[in-house]
């Protein structure tokens, strides 16, 4: 018997969720589509869930079908938020599922009320609730609708629409939703403009995703045995990331290089595996010149900013890259002996246009890019490697003194990302943490639940000021309250 598409609204009060819910009504009444739609109102204005729950027969389906009034757990198809946290409502609740849900989601944020009432920092987590979005729904189609619909002049509910429309989740054509837009006879012209934004995105997050998907397949090919290899070596809550990690590092090198990031996790805590997992894929993907090169030459970049510049097929686009390297950024490529001496020379910096879309301009970013197979051989990459061995060496001897100190070491390689001068001072920041807080931890000078809070305080000061003013300022702190060597071994 055909089975229903199941489809969750999560709206905010005031922006539409009953509209939408009509408007899908009556684009699949139009086109005789069975379809039953329920409206369970709740505290309006962020203090309560305002749910919208439909179900939709497929085309040939008997009118008659019974059909539910209320979602159940694990049986939606469909998810609609207007608002990011409205989409981790939903997946709190249950409803959103990575075998079967497909969530469609503004990634704009309205603050809930205990969010605003906190004294300090309140705001929850984004990081935490894309990665929820990411790891609970099967796909996801994910922008910002409230900015889509200023830019269209239109209202956030019609671009959900057009989202839902251009996801192909449902079997109604297009003319249907507009037509239900033009029945409805309110703003119609600027709801149909931010209906067609709406739909234009998710089609091109779909080409994108789809290109994402060819190009790890791509990439994990020659690597299966890793896979298998992290399958059987790893806990299964880490295996999702240490898998991204293998396909990321084969792509970004090759698959001895993806070898070693397994070496390097093997070994420690499980629970620590995840964590340090997720950093460790990052800091073996440092960025250089040459990732820079492929990055700007990549046709997924091409893409994406003739999308921004909304430029047609048919016109044509021009695209200047400015760079301006100086003897860092050119000792990093050159062999360790030869890179020292550059940079005992006076500093200097090269000013370079470089026009990526004529064919001279095009070849020389992709000469550049071309370099990989020299990469370990670089001064960048033999100086990134002898520091991710100090941090996991530090790592691994903070877990005799606690998961936490451990946990919050591995956090630290969020200091050091970029090239060039951001690069160069959060790898200082980094070092003076080291030096100053995780030394005296390790030795004993500090009790391991006052070493995690105290490196988890130096990160959270040096994250916020990157030119290290806030950070000495905690450092200082910290080193009023951590006893002499002498002292702590008596």
């Amino acid at each position: 018997m055909p089975k229903p598409v199941t489809i969750l609204v999560g709206a905010l009060g005031g922006d539409g969720g009953g509209v939408l819910c009509d408007w899908i009504v009556a684009a699949a009444q139009s086109t005789g589509l069975a379809v039953q739609a329920t409206q369970i109102p709740g505290v309006a204005q962020r203090t309560g869930a305002t749910t919208y729950y439909l179900e939709v027969m497929p085309r040939g389906a008997q009118a008659s079908s019974v059909l539910a009034l209320n979602p159940a757990i694990g049986e939606v198809d469909v998810a609609l938020a207007t608002e990011l946290l409205e989409a981790g409502r939903m997946i709190f609740n249950g409803f959103v599922t990575p075998d079967r849900t497909t969530l469609i989601a503004s990634t704009h944020r309205v603050l809930a009320i205990g969010e605003r009432s906190a004294m300090g920092d309140g705001s929850f987590d984004v990081g935490r609730l894309l990665r929820a979005v990411k790891e609970r729904s099967k796909e996801q189609i994910l922008f910002d609708m409230d900015q889509a619909a200023e830019e269209s002049g239109g209202v956030i509910n019609a671009v959900l629409l057009g989202a839902l429309a251009g996801s192909g989740k449902l079997p109604i054509p297009d003319a249907a939703f507009e037509a239900a837009i033009r029945h409805a006879g309110k703003s119609i012209d600027t709801n149909l403009a931010a209906f067609a934004f709406g739909r234009g995105h998710a089609r091109g997050e779909l080409e994108q995703a789809v290109r994402e998907h060819r190009k790890r397949q791509a990439a994990v090919q020659g690597a299966e045995d890793l896979i298998e290899r992290a399958r059987k070596s790893f806990p299964a809550a880490s295996l999702d990331v240490v898998e991204e990690g293998i396909r990321r590092l084969t792509a970004y090198q090759d698959r001895k290089y993806a070898s070693l990031y397994l070496d390097r996790l093997e070994g420690l805590p499980a629970d620590l595996v995840r964590d340090v997992a997720r950093h460790l894929a990052v800091r073996m993907s440092f960025e250089d010149v040459i990732r820079v090169a492929q990055a700007k030459t990549s046709a997924e970049r091409m893409a994406r900013v003739r999308k921004e510049v909304r430029a047609k097929e048919h016109e044509p686009l021009e695209i200047t890259e400015h760079f301006k390297p100086g003897n860092e950024e050119i000792a990093a490529l050159l062999p360790p002996s030869l890179a020292r001496w550059l940079l005992r020379q006076r500093p200097f910096h090269i000013s370079m246009h470089v026009r990526s879309t004529t064919v001279w301009g095009f070849l020389r970013l992709r000469l550049l890019a071309g370099l990989r197979w020299w990469r370990p051989h670089s001064f960048r990459h033999v100086e990134e490697q002898a520091e991710i061995e100090r941090w996991l060496g530090q790592i691994r001897a903070a877990v005799p003194l606690g998961g936490d100190l451990a946990r919050e070491i591995a956090e630290l390689a969020r200091l050091i990302k970029g090239y060039g001068d951001t690069y160069k001072r959060g790898l200082g920041n980094y070092r003076r943490i080291s030096d100053e807080v995780i030394a005296p931890a390790l030795a004993g000078r500090l009790t391991a639940r006052a070493a995690a809070d105290a490196v988890a305080n130096a990160r959270v000061a040096a994250l916020a000021d990157p030119e290290g003013e806030s950070l000495s300022r905690t450092l200082t702190a910290i080193a009023s309250a951590t006893p002499p060597l002498k002292q702590a071994a008596e």
